[in-house]
């Protein structure tokens, strides 16, 4: 192992004179930042208003009465990323370890003398693995994924909706938000990118607007616009502001599908279609069996990034007065008792940010070259 770094280390840091003097230039100012926020995090910082306020960053004002709720919420996520990722990797026991440390560290936030708190904890990463081995070793399980996530959201919005929507907030918001526009814009992508490519000059005009008026506008704008033009265009529905959130990202994200898909399809090679219609086959059973999973085997690793800009595009519905993550953390700070902890909580936002992340772009370069092997 010593020898492998070493190794890597010549070849990549100091191959060259100029790799040379830029890593002796860069890696002592690293190691410096490194121990000296390592100091400060050992030393200096007040840890304990994380603990404390860990239910308003993670639900932020949801009742207290009605937590449970939140529990069976992030237990059918739980599910849900699992089942997705038994698609990408198989599972093994040797994950059992990297799970039990998720648990633990959980458990070190979420505090250990609640039993309660322990046995949530750990239903909830046991779930997490029960999909992801089902996902990895059925293959029926993973042909119903996507309906079976469409099942999986509204019965999220069945249990959470007593309360009121208007109380959603924290992380748990932020995913929400992140699950209902990554699975609901993969269909309206789809449709929107044949209709670009539609015979029908008014389908491919109306798509075609569509896209480019969504790509050419900030997304905080659409979202606003949104949330003031759906009470005045449909005042009997009365959506919540979180609906309404999830609407103006839904739209503004499934142009950005739409374009990622119809570069799949043009990926296609043409002599497939032309031999299937020379089979007989209609242009629906053509789009359906033949074009349309080669172009999402394509476009599958663009997608995956694609949730990483709205996991971190979230922030944003704090125009429309939501609580997201980084909103809840905020409203942490505007307690005069944790006034002087802005450091210790804008560094635990940051990162939670990074991990899921770092997560969510680790998972997207595996499942890069596990569709260039073609094997999982």
């Amino acid at each position: 192992m010593i020898a492998k770094s070493l190794k890597w280390s010549r070849h990549n840091l100091f191959g060259k004179p100029f790799d040379v003097l830029l890593s002796l230039t860069v890696i002592p100012g690293v190691l410096w930042l490194l121990w000296q926020i390592a100091s400060w995090a050992l030393t200096v910082a007040q840890w304990d208003i994380i603990p404390q306020s860990l239910r308003v960053l993670m639900i932020g004002i949801f009742p207290v009465d009605q937590v449970w709720r939140t529990w069976v919420a992030v237990m059918i996520i739980a599910v849900l990323l699992g089942a997705a990722l038994g698609c990408v990797f198989a599972f093994r026991l040797r994950h059992a370890g990297g799970l039990l440390a998720v648990v633990a560290a959980s458990l070190v936030l979420t505090g250990t003398e609640n039993p309660a708190n322990v046995a949530l904890v750990a239903a909830t990463v046991a779930l997490f693995a029960l999909g992801w081995a089902a996902s990895s070793r059925l293959p029926a399980v993973r042909r119903v994924l996507v309906p079976a996530s469409f099942v999986g959201l509204i019965a999220i919005f069945a249990v959470m909706a007593p309360p009121g929507a208007g109380l959603w907030g924290g992380l748990l918001l932020s995913i929400l938000l992140t699950l209902v526009t990554s699975i609901v814009t993969l269909p309206l992508g789809i449709l929107l990118a044949f209709g670009r490519r539609s015979r029908f000059s008014s389908v491919r005009w109306i798509s075609t607007a569509y896209i480019e008026v969504m790509r050419s506008v900030p997304l905080i704008m659409v979202v606003y616009w949104i949330w003031i033009l759906m009470p005045v265009l449909t005042p009997q529905l009365n959506l919540a502001d979180v609906v309404r959130g999830m609407i103006g990202f839904t739209l503004f994200y499934s142009a950005y599908v739409a374009e990622y898909v119809r570069s799949g399809l043009q990926a296609v090679p043409r002599g497939q279609t032309e031999a299937a219609r020379s089979l007989g086959m209609s242009e629906f059973d053509i789009n359906r069996s033949i074009v349309l999973p080669q172009a999402l085997r394509v476009v599958v690793p663009p997608l995956v990034g694609n949730v990483l800009d709205i996991f971190n595009t979230a922030p944003l519905v704090f125009i429309i007065g939501l609580t997201d993550f980084l909103r809840a953390g905020q409203m942490i700070l505007a307690n005069p008792q944790y006034g002087d902890r802005t450091y210790e909580v804008y560094s635990f936002l940051f990162l939670t940010y990074f991990l899921v992340g770092s997560l969510i772009t680790f998972v997207a370069r595996k499942l890069e070259k596990h569709l260039a092997r073609g094997t999982r």
